[in-house]
């Protein structure tokens, strides 16, 4: 998978050796620059835009989005309890299936609650009708799969074949629709303005007879509105054609676009050694830090990593393949010309890792978890956010 993010930003001059190791280092800067594009998006087009908790949620930043967007989109009952209580704004939950225990307080958290298939709306009816008797205001909402890919990568296209996400739009029928609200559909990950129009495009011949019913269209995430080469400007003209046409209110949910290029992962090199070509071991790993690394797959950029093309000109040293400290034989991060000496001791940083990095960390193999820092490069102030001890290691088992 081909990531176009990895601008280092003010990263360019931070001192890598100012935070423990490993560590996640989120700028406060570059999270309000991204905002701002978000809001004036969202502003222009007349439409309302919603943070992906998913994607990136630490809470600490939260008064920060609450400055500039509509609210958050959640993905089940945790999320939705993080959104009330750290966040403002909307709520929209939408799970692939809801537990029915946890129903009851996701209707008093969210603004709209969103169903992957009919069968599941019409299974929680009863529930939906006594949180309204008990005062819940909420929307609801349905999922549809628009059976047209877009997406790079199977593992991460909902429209893949026989995919669980969403209802087949080809299936939809008048009753599946009564009570519902909105509708909710996604396709993208990490694209811009085309494969968006495209997918709109495609799903909305096929509502035109629903949509005298519903009051909302959510485009889901995906989008890459905040990064330098995005087609803004035709993203707005579009959605506001599409507003003008439909009557429904439009969401956008970026989970990406919130925290693009605000946030590295800081490491060490623990040692190195040779078989075939140099090898070092740091105390970051792919599996249990940077996951994605391993499921996309993709390679994450290296900051102030040099060219390889100078290595195969005949120029400098030879790329080093880092791998984490796990006993995951493939837990390889990837090849990379560093620009300092590849020795123990050694600091580098992955860039653009704000973003899922932070909220899919695990503990496999007792490696530590990142501590998580908030920097601000406009004022230079640096704080801890949050450390990790084996006391959290531990009790998260039994």
């Amino acid at each position: 998978m081909e990531t176009r993010a990895g601008d280092p930003g003010a990263f360019a001059q931070f001192d890598l050796n100012r935070v423990d190791s490993p560590a996640f280092v989120v700028d406060a800067a570059a999270l309000r620059r991204n905002l701002a594009v978000l809001a004036d998006i969202r502003d222009r087009a007349g439409i309302k835009v919603l943070a992906a908790l998913k994607a990136f949620s630490m809470w600490k930043v939260a008064p920060i989005v609450g400055q500039y967007l509509d609210g958050v989109c959640t993905s089940g009952l945790w999320e939705a309890l993080l959104a009330n209580e750290h966040y403002s704004g909307e709520v929209a939950t939408y799970c692939a299936a809801y537990k029915a225990e946890d129903m009851p307080e996701i209707l008093r958290l969210s603004d709209h609650v969103i169903f992957n298939s009919p069968g599941q709306h019409e299974r929680f009816k009863g529930e939906i009708a006594a949180a309204r008797a008990r005062g819940n205001v909420f929307d609801i909402g349905l999922r549809i799969n628009p059976l047209h890919q877009e997406g790079e990568v199977p593992r991460y296209d909902p429209c893949a074949p026989h995919s669980r996400l969403g209802f087949p739009i080809d299936q939809l029928r008048d009753e599946h629709l009564e009570g519902v609200d909105g509708i909710h559909f996604h396709t993208l990950c990490e694209q811009d303005f085309k494969p968006l129009q495209r997918t709109v495009n495609a799903v909305l011949p096929l509502l035109s007879r629903f949509q005298p019913n519903l009051k909302w269209l959510n485009f889901g995430g995906g989008h890459h509105i905040t990064r330098a080469d995005y087609q803004r400007d035709e993203l707005v003209q579009f959605l506001q054609e599409v507003k003008a046409q439909t009557g429904c209110e439009i969401y956008l949910e970026p989970g990406e676009a919130v925290a693009l290029d605000a946030g590295i992962l800081v490491g060490t090199v623990l040692d190195t050694h040779w078989n075939g070509m140099p090898l070092a071991i740091t105390d970051i790993s792919a599996t249990c830090h940077m996951p994605d690394v391993i499921e996309a797959p993709y390679r994450p950029a290296m900051l102030g990593e040099l060219p390889i093309d100078e290595y195969e000109d005949g120029q400098g040293d030879a790329p080093v393949r880092l791998g984490g400290p796990s006993c995951l034989a493939g837990d390889v991060i990837g090849d990379y010309r560093m620009a300092q000496k590849c020795e123990p001791g050694t600091r580098f940083a992955f860039l653009d890792q704000a973003h899922y990095s932070m909220v899919k960390t695990t503990t496999f193999n007792g490696v530590p978890l990142p501590s998580i820092w908030l920097w601000d490069s406009e004022t230079d102030a640096l704080e801890k956010v949050r450390g990790f001890s084996y006391e959290d290691f531990r009790d998260r088992l039994s």
